[in-house]
């Protein structure tokens, strides 16, 4: 039966049609006959995978979105399309969710041990793991559900220590002892990618530095008895081993080398010139805090300087802060200690001060940064990777724009810190010596320090190689989750069990998937993801695989609040997409998102962008329940097709049909042009303006005259409108999958295929 109920009802249909797809197969490149396959031009996409503990946000529903539309126009192209779907374990994330259960239950992970701790996470990750992807299925991505694949797969570790292995006997992972940036709420370091820095009120201190011997500046005129520092942190001055001012500035240059003691702890140290000091800042002398400042952690290594740690990782003050401090926390500190000086006359004066405080990414704990022994990553070969990738267009990076601050990241890096101090993720592959363990805790030196004292090894030795006969011990430190998603766009497709042969690094000779499928042809982010994990892919891509990952990387726009704020739960300005499809349907809720990108890096999201794409969805229903109400007879659309460009020579034709035709053919150059171009939100405004009122308002309007003619005129109408229907379908059929579909089952159609998602894709010839 071809007609369509009286209103469109998303709800009634959206689940039973996604379930059709799902059953079909088509979402699996593996459903084609192997000669097809052979023939066909590649598409291929890899999710980016959504944190086991999320749920579906505005950024989710954009990207996926984005990449659904791609995927489906390149499938209905002909093209051999894969999109491989999957989760990350999210390390951090998952095992704060956990923690904050088990308190519920008056327990902590310390009160359960390691191994129960981590089997209560994999039973969370059963239970709550896939929910965001049931969500997925929600907006209608025609992902291949089969190659689902999960961060913490048993394959996966195996890649992960495949890695690891590699880079360390290359010489490109050591352990050091290094500042680090450490949050003390997880209780583990962090690279410099995992912290936010969010804007605060705070205060800058100015304090008065007394000197050791007094400077004469002039020989009639006042000495110098202090040097006055500006700081937003006075607790960490109990750990300062130096004073340094600008080589530049006039004003201090009488007084380096001079010695100065630090208030409260009467420390002396020395004043030094450094060419990081910015001699605008406060009074253009800062203090040197190594153990609790990168910046200052990088003047102690310039001068030698020695390293005074005052804050633990628990945010408390050390011993070393002295007896009237310690045990104090930060903030307990910082009060007493202002209040101290402020006795002695040793604060000149305070002033608000507006700066930037480094945050936890995902607890939003003030991080303290701290000397910690941890295992680094160097960045430098992997950064000329990553640079070359780029500039010798192995990758394209769109916009165009974000070229420049790629390069500017790849200019600047540090060592990336791999390692963290939770207990749910990619444990090290790592083993130590037992009775040298015990030796250095007996002697109280830092563990796990010299390369003697460890093992690093894919598989646990069935020896100790240094005592020859304890049991050893493998690390309790496990990876950066960044660094085995890093690894995400070849490990999925079957690195490096694929890899035929001796499984060579980098995997040159392959087989199955890895051959068929990689390198993959477009990634998308948000800009703020394109450090932390899409140049990291790159340089994984290249060094692992031989080649980048893949071609295109597509930065998209960031979904803001109407007023302009970042979208967040927390902060109760998140927006929920699953109550959006509620309200307005999947195909609304993508039609309106797509529409609302332009040229800007941003979208102040506007629900009357999605109630738009409702209004649109019905207007589709009705012209098409319009022009299926006349009982049409089975109609063979290659004979339309034919009519279609020879349109000119038609004779019959009347100028609306002519009309209509230069406009159907507009729209699909237009599309085409805007699809290939990333230019999502022109192609959604083009194809509304083309449906709604060249082909409704005017066409079908001008048809139903056209109709009451002779019967010839008639049947050639509804040919016209028919045939414009299903092109219109197609070419919206990857912006609004769920009602195209449902209207494409009804059409009257002699050779249609089984899913409009399979349909031939409309090009101008």
């Amino acid at each position: 039966m071809n007609e369509l109920s009286k209103r469109y009802k998303p709800k009634e249909i959206e689940k039973e049609i996604y379930q059709a797809w799902e059953k079909s197969g088509f979402f699996n490149p593996d459903s084609l006959p192997l000669v097809q396959r052979n023939k066909a031009k590649k598409f291929v996409a890899v999710m980016a995978p959504p944190n086991i503990t999320g749920n579906l946000h505005m950024g989710h529903a954009l990207e996926n979105t984005l990449i659904d539309i791609l995927v489906r126009k390149k499938r209905m192209e002909g093209f051999l399309t894969l999109w491989v779907p999957g989760t990350d374990h999210a390390g951090i994330a998952t095992q704060n969710v956990v923690e904050k259960a088990l308190k519920k239950e008056g327990k902590t992970k310390e009160d359960l041990g390691r191994e129960k701790f981590v089997e209560r996470i994999w039973k969370w990750r059963e239970q709550y793991g896939n929910i965001i992807l049931n969500q997925l299925k929600q907006l209608g991505i025609s992902a291949d559900w089969s190659r689902l694949r999960f961060t913490l797969d048993k394959d996966y570790q195996e890649a992960v220590k495949t890695a690891f292995v590699n880079y360390y006997k290359k010489g490109w992972i050591y352990r050091g002892r290094r500042l680090i940036n450490w949050c003390p709420r997880c209780g583990t370091a962090l690279s410099d990618l995992e912290v936010e820095y969010e804007e605060e009120r705070g205060k800058l201190y100015y304090i008065r530095y007394p000197l050791k011997t007094q400077i004469s500046t002039d020989k009639n005129t006042n000495q110098h008895k202090y040097i006055v520092v500006a700081t937003t942190r006075p607790e960490t001055m109990l750990g300062d081993t130096a004073i340094a001012v600008s080589p530049r500035d006039k004003r201090y240059k009488n007084l380096v080398g001079k010695k100065v003691i630090v208030p409260l702890i009467e420390r002396e140290i020395t004043i030094v010139a450094d060419k990081s000091v910015d001699p605008n800042f406060g009074t253009g002398a800062v203090k040197v805090t190594p153990a609790h400042s990168l910046t200052d952690f990088e003047i102690s290594e310039r001068h030698h300087l020695p390293i005074v740690q005052v804050i633990n990782e628990k945010g408390v003050m050390t011993e070393k802060a002295g007896r009237d401090f310690v045990g104090l926390t930060v903030k307990e500190a910082r009060e007493k200690i202002v209040e101290r000086l402020n006795i002695l006359g040793l604060i000149e004066k305070e002033e608000d001060y507006f700066h930037r405080v480094a945050k936890c990414y995902r607890c939003h704990t003030p991080i303290e940064p701290l000397i910690s022994s941890q295992w680094f990553l160097k960045m430098k070969n992997l950064a000329d990777l990553a640079r070359k990738a780029v500039k010798t267009k192995q990758v394209k990076i769109y916009p165009q724009k974000w070229q420049k601050p790629y390069f500017a990241w790849l200019d600047n890096l540090h060592d990336w810190c791999v390692s963290r101090q939770i207990w749910w993720g990619h444990r090290l592959p790592v083993f130590y010596c037992r009775e040298k363990q015990e030796n250095i805790k007996d002697k109280k030196e830092e563990p796990e320090n010299n390369e003697d004292k460890f093992i690093v090894s894919k598989e646990k030795p069935k020896r100790c190689p240094s005592c020859d006969g304890c049991e050893i011990k493998q690390t309790e430190d496990v990876l950066d989750t960044w660094f085995s998603s890093a690894l995400w766009p070849f490990t999925i497709l079957g690195w490096p069990q694929q890899c035929r042969g001796s499984k060579k690094i980098p995997c040159r000779n392959r087989e199955g998937d890895l051959a068929e499928f990689y390198p993959v042809s477009i990634m998308t982010s948000a800009p703020e993801i394109l450090y932390l994990w899409i140049t990291r892919m790159i340089f994984s891509g290249v060094e692992f695989m031989g080649e980048a990952p893949f071609k295109t990387v597509y930065i998209h726009p960031v979904v803001l609040t109407k007023e302009g704020r970042r979208m967040s739960k927390s902060l109760g300005t998140g927006i929920d997409p699953l109550e959006l499809i509620k309200k307005y349907g999947a195909d609304a809720t993508r039609f309106g998102l797509m529409w609302s990108i332009g040229t800007n890096q941003a979208i102040r999201f506007n629900e009357a962008n999605i109630v738009m794409g409702q209004k649109f969805a019905n207007k589709i229903w009705n012209a098409s329940r319009f022009i299926l109400l006349d009982k049409l007879p089975l109609i063979n659309i290659t004979q339309i097709d034919r009519l279609m460009q020879n349109q000119d020579q038609d004779k019959d034709l009347t100028r609306a049909d002519k009309k209509i035709i230069r406009a159907l053919k507009n729209i699909i150059a237009t599309v085409n042009q805007d699809i290939d171009s990333y230019s999502f939100g022109h192609a959604a405004q083009s194809l509304y303006a083309f449906f709604w009122h060249d082909f409704c308002d005017a066409y079908l309007e001008e048809s139903k005259s056209q109709m009451q003619k002779d019967q010839k005129t008639k049947e050639r109408t509804q040919k016209i409108l028919l045939f414009v229907l299903l092109t219109s379908l197609k070419l919206l059929h990857p912006f609004m999958p769920f009602i195209t579909e449902e209207i494409y089952q009804r059409l009257p159609l002699e050779n249609k295929e089984k899913f409009l998602m399979i349909e031939k894709w409309p090009r101008v010839s």
